[in-house]
């Protein structure tokens, strides 16, 4: 007897675990560790689907009935005995569930589908009705009418999508007028090109007589030895009906071709393998890492240099190395607009060796680049966080570029962050790690000095390019001038000047939407969403006032709903409204807005910056989109419209994300022949954190950083776990987080006494409410060690089984970049 250990989907973190299913004998060539699987599951036996982990032979018969897997969904192993170890290792380490993690090692487009098709059984009398309900008779005579089985969405929709629609097919199935089969359905196919071949190849003679165009068409064929339909019809001239009489006729016979989606066009053009020029400061880097990889042990290092160092021709030339090792490679980017200079350059190098991972991609698209990767026909991944999960076989070197930026780190379970996954990978390889920034986080840095990872320092702009200079301009002084617009007069002086030359500009202004908000005159009442504790944001372009975090919008009126004054008006600036005034200050200006609202549409982000290279515009606008990786050699100014709107909140980081804002956008400025200009405007020019990002000195900022860190005991001096509880009850949720403060601090005391902790009492989150839920914190100063792990396991495991606290969602996070 065989059994299979399985991961089951949609169960809950203190039910998860793996679950033994029998292997049925037919089943047993195909059921292996890797492969996905339809298991019935729970009292009920509802159909899902799992993951096997692992096999095993039993040769004692077990003391309870074990259910038998019903059907293997994969003829191959999906993961791999790495991909197997990655999933319990995720489990321990970020408190979700097995499945969980095994989705995130396969495209969404590989996840199938279970559906339910209902069919009337033979015993249903088709004259009397009366003895059924109104609602039971619609599904009744629906199934009669089509004559053949329905899918439960087609019942739902008959009922009109009734509340208790599923009873009502329950109350069928029992009475035994329904039956009903589980299929499993691919939610996204694969891509195929239909092709024709001869059916004997060999035979020589065609026992039929052909007409002149099926003879030309056999010609091809037995040349190319198969072909596609439609390649055919375009080189001969023939109609498709050609082919097809040749099939009718046993000649030849059609089949399908894999094929793979390409989300990248440009992969096919000329490939560019032209020699690396290296500085000297650059050598030096580049051959330290070159020994670091060809050590053959996992190895960490970060690379720092100043914004326009060159960092990228260092990768690119370590990835040359890496690959006469016939070892893959994954670079990594934290935001998907930063991909597409990245992947013009490495397409032009190493052509259909680069596959691309990243969300803009079509199901279809995603599914055949993880595929390509998997079948060895691509060697190099680029792409978002998700690229760190690419099925690379052999793995030589992982890079993240812009290391320290948070969208490395998933908002949802499993609340992973790219940088441990890739440790990980590099472990299990023996592969190099390369952390690369202008501003690395605090913790990284701090183990480059401390001699725990490698440390390379690019100190100079490559080639002739220097440094901007940069201005801190006082808005108090502005406005005391009588200056009341968004740009100080030095910054509008200066993108004249700019523009009389033909150069172009970058502004930031980290704030979406035309104003941040929308109050009352008369009674003070401010626009705020009914469903989370924050304003609404008014958007000209659809004229609704709308909350960026639960997408609830209205129309804009002037009425009061409060006080019912017609009084309403505008505060603050978001980037539609910076674009409005800045074409009256810049009238002759060809303005661009970069931000979420104007790049929705797929691709349209790399078409703007296309664009913008093109001069096709002489100023971008836009959020922190624009900050980073961007590359426009005829860019001289750069401006940063409000600096203090992330220095003042309640996050320790606060400074930390301020400072790499400020540095990586004025870093935009002078990246060619030009020197650049940047300015940065704010209403506190006082604050030293600014004069840091002026004079662009990481070292010194985290001087004084990392001085507060140790005082206040935060990172990398000690590990921040923040426990979230989440739920409809305000209430509820309160007395939750203190009580689970209460059963921490009872466990801490007794059974984990050894281990060192500061505890938060329980407070709101930053933004208490969402989407009708209530959000509270709990924050714990710990070190992030297997024991700590294993009771705060307990203790989810524990509140998940509680009754009292049923609907509320209690979640745990280590070192999570933005405190809840």
């Amino acid at each position: 007897m065989y059994l299979a250990k399985v991961a089951v989907e949609k169960t809950v973190y203190h039910f998860d675990q793996p679950f033994d299913y029998l292997i049925p004998d037919f089943l047993l060539p195909t059921a292996k560790p890797g492969c996905r699987v339809l298991v019935p599951f729970g009292t009920a036996s509802a159909k899902r689907q799992g993951m096997i982990l692992a096999t095993e032979e039993s040769k004692e018969e077990p003391s309870i009935k074990i259910k038998p897997l019903e059907a293997v969904l994969d003829s191959a192993p999906l993961l791999s005995n790495e991909g197997l170890l990655l999933i319990s290792w995720i489990k321990e380490q970020y408190f979700c569930t097995l499945y969980e993690a095994a989705r995130l090692l396969f495209p969404i487009g590989f996840q199938y589908h279970i559906k339910r098709f209902f069919s009337l059984t033979k015993g249903v009398p088709k004259e009397s009705l009366s003895s059924y309900s109104q609602q039971e008779q619609e599904v009744i005579q629906f199934l009669q009418q089509i004559g053949k089985p329905a899918e439960e969405k087609e019942l739902f929709a008959v009922l009109k999508e009734t509340k208790n629609a599923e009873s009502i097919l329950k109350k069928l199935f029992s009475k035994g007028v329904l039956e009903y089969k589980t299929d499993s359905v691919q939610k996204i196919s694969d891509a195929t090109q239909r092709m024709i071949r001869l059916k004997d190849p060999e035979n020589e003679k065609i026992p039929f007589r052909l007409t002149a165009r099926q003879k030309e068409v056999i010609q091809v064929l037995q040349d190319a030895g198969a072909a596609s339909v439609k390649g055919i019809c375009y080189y001969t001239g023939v109609t498709p009906a050609v082919p097809d009489n040749l099939v009718k006729k046993g000649i030849c016979e059609f089949f399908e071709n894999p094929v793979y989606r390409n989300p990248y066009e440009s992969a096919d053009k000329e490939m560019e393998d032209h020699e690396l020029i290296l500085s000297a400061e650059q050598e030096t880097a580049y051959q330290h890492l070159k020994s670091l990889y060809d050590s053959s042990k996992t190895e960490s290092s970060l690379l720092y240099g100043i914004t326009g160092s060159g960092k990228t021709s260092i990768f690119l030339k370590l990835i040359d190395h890496v690959q006469q090792d016939e070892k893959g490679i994954i670079l990594m980017v934290p935001e998907i607009s930063l991909t597409s200079q990245m992947i013009e350059i490495f397409h032009r190098r190493y052509g259909a060796q680069v596959a691309v991972f990243h969300s803009g991609l079509s199901m279809g698209e995603r599914m055949d680049e993880w595929k390509r990767v998997r079948d060895g026909k691509a060697s190099i991944v680029i792409g978002t966080r998700s690229a760190v999960f690419a099925p690379l076989p052999k793995i030589g070197l992982i890079i993240l570029d812009e290391e320290q930026e948070d969208t490395y780190q998933s908002e949802q379970s499993p609340r992973y962050h790219a940088r441990d996954i890739a440790h990980f990978r590099c472990a299990y390889h023996h592969a190099l790690l390369l952390l690369a920034s202008a501003t690395p986080r605090i913790e990284t840095y701090y183990a480059a000095q401390k001699k725990q990872i490698g440390f390379d320092v690019l100190s100079k702009r490559f080639g002739t390019a220097i440094l901007p200079q940069v201005e801190i301009c006082d808005m108090n002084r502005e406005i005391e001038a009588g200056n009341t617009t968004i740009l100080s007069s030095s910054l509008l002086e200066a993108l004249k000047q700019a523009f009389l030359k033909g150069q172009q500009a970058i502004l930031l202004l980290n704030r979406r939407g035309y104003n941040t908000f929308a109050s009352c005159r008369a009674c003070g009442h401010v626009m705020t969403c009914p469903h989370c504790s924050i304003s609404l944001t008014y958007h000209r372009a659809n004229g609704r006032l709308m909350c960026h975090y639960c997408g609830y919008s209205i129309p804009f009126t002037k009425e009061c709903p409060s006080c019912h004054e017609e009084k309403v008006h505008f505060g603050g600036s978001g980037t539609q409204k910076a674009e409005e005034q800045l074409q009256n200050l810049l009238p002759e200006a060809k303005i661009l807005r970069l931000d979420t609202d104007a790049t929705m549409s797929k691709n349209a982000y790399e078409i703007k910056l296309n664009q913008f290279r093109r001069h096709e515009y002489d100023l971008i606008v836009g959020t922190q989109m624009v900050a980073k990786g961007l590359d426009f050699e005829n860019v001289t100014v750069v401006g940063v419209l409000s600096a203090d709107q992330a220095l003042y909140c309640d996050d320790f980081r606060s400074y930390e994300h301020t400072f790499d804002l400020l540095t990586q956008v004025v870093g935009r400025a002078g990246r060619g022949n030009l020197r650049g200009k940047a300015f940065i405007q704010t209403y506190t020019p006082e604050n030293p954190i600014l004069d840091l990002a002026k004079r662009q000195d990481y070292p010194a900022f985290y001087q004084s950083e990392i001085a507060i860190r140790k005082a206040m005991l935060y990172p990398p001096f000690a590990d921040i776990c923040v426990i979230g509880f989440i739920g409809k009850n305000e209430q509820a949720v309160k007395k939750c987080s203190a009580s689970f403060l209460e059963r921490l601090q009872e466990i801490a005391l007794s059974e984990y006494s050894e281990l060192p902790l500061r505890v938060l009492s329980p407070s709101p989150a930053s933004i208490p409410r969402v989407s009708d839920k209530y959000r509270y914190k709990l924050m714990i100063k710990c070190r992030n060690s297997k024991r700590f792990r294993e009771m705060i396991s307990r203790l989810l495991i524990s509140f998940g089984k509680n009754h009292e606290f049923r609907g509320i969602t209690v979640f745990a996070q280590i070192n999570p970049c933005y405190v809840l």
